[in-house]
């Protein structure tokens, strides 16, 4: 993935922020865009990473999936 015009990587993109909005944002009015920088992070380094399973993952949380890549030696 990478490089600019990629449509692989945007569609990862156009995914996560999908589903950011569907579960966590929408109907949220925030005081501060701090207060949405912190609630947005909270997301997603709390629930997002380390425990909402992929199904491009395999079924497994990112967290997971790279633990397992990185025994794998690969």
């Amino acid at each position: 993935f990478g490089g600019r015009g990629n449509v692989h990587a945007q569609s990862v993109a156009e995914s996560f922020f999908s589903v950011l909005k569907k579960e966590r944002t929408k109907r949220r009015i925030y005081p501060t865009r701090a207060t949405a920088a912190s609630d947005v992070f909270d997301y997603i380094e709390m629930f997002y990473n380390p425990i909402r399973r992929h199904g491009s993952a395999g079924g497994l949380s990112p967290v997971e999936f790279e633990r397992r890549y990185a025994q794998s030696g690969d």
